[in-house]
């Protein structure tokens, strides 16, 4: 159970499109308000020189918080990066979407000072895994496997409790998180997911088959994935859009739910749905547009 008293020594990681001056300077204050031990990631350059900037390794050690500004994209990354540090993390959306920065430059006073008067909640989301051969890639919206190959469809096979769910033809296959649901898999067709759900949603892209369709899984089943045949010499996996290694034809695919979970910051009045229907105009009565 987190508190704010806990939350004493504080990491600040932002986009790195984003300006000091202009951008993070104006929160700063209101920050060290509440805390006067602040730390930046080595890679804010442009940050003055009186606050530490340290390694990823040092900045886990350090906080006990960490607050990031930018967009879904920049908590992804820290998110993944910073997995295993049992770190609290709190986003300040100055990207598009924003459904992992649920605070923004105009409320942020009051979304950091609500914090610090324990007005917040405190929410788990969960990594889905995949490894292969003696390699293993994670994500915190989805793994996807596809040909690497624009309009060049790969075959693959599904398997669950080792008992065979289909054999397909398309370009890839989405394992998504229900974090991923409001992502690349709603793209797809998925179904959106309630966020605390132990579940995964597995989406066939752009299969060649007709009766082909998303399902949704409980997350501790056993998974796994042929990958049979495809127009290149390789497969790929990627996670989060974010990272991607290669994968051979004939190699088999574990899937399973990572150990380490996202603690992420939400404000004290967050409430999924509602964030659905403003980020994505969800269940809106048309006629009143």
């Amino acid at each position: 159970m987190y508190n704010s008293i806990m939350f004493k020594k504080i990491g600040v990681i932002y986009k790195e499109s984003l300006s000091f001056d202009k951008d993070i300077s104006p929160h700063i204050e209101t920050i060290l308000s509440h805390s006067k031990e602040l730390y930046f990631h080595e890679s804010a350059e442009d940050a003055p020189k009186d606050f530490p900037k340290l390694s990823k390794d040092e900045l886990g050690d350090q906080s006990d918080l960490i607050i990031v500004f930018g967009g879904d994209g920049t908590m992804l990354s820290t998110a993944r990066d910073f997995i295993g540090y049992d770190i609290p993390i709190m986003g300040v959306n100055f990207g598009q979407v924003g459904f992992l920065t649920d605070s923004s430059e105009n409320n942020f006073k009051k979304s950091i000072d609500d914090v610090f008067n324990d007005n917040f909640k405190l929410e788990e989301r969960s990594f889905v895994k995949a490894q292969f051969d003696d390699k293993e890639i994670f994500g915190l919206n989805e793994i996807v496997l596809h040909s690497g190959s624009y309009a060049q469809m790969m075959k693959f096979s599904v398997s669950v409790d080792d008992q065979l769910i289909f054999e397909e033809r398309a370009d890839g296959l989405i394992i998504s998180t229900p974090t991923g649901s409001t992502a690349y898999s709603l793209s797809a067709g998925g179904s959106i997911i309630y966020p605390n759900l132990k579940v995964w949603s597995i989406i066939p892209m752009l299969p060649h088959n007709l009766s082909s369709r998303p399902f949704i899984i409980s997350s501790d089943r056993k998974v796994e994935i042929q990958v049979t045949s495809g127009p290149d010499k390789n497969a790929y996996i990627s996670a989060d859009g974010q990272s991607e290694i290669p994968i051979s034809y004939g190699s088999k695919l574990n899937i399973s739910e990572k150990s380490d979970v996202l603690k992420l910051v939400h404000p004290s009045n967050y409430n999924f749905f509602e964030a659905c229907r403003d980020k994505l105009g969800w269940a809106l009565d048309v006629t009143k547009r």
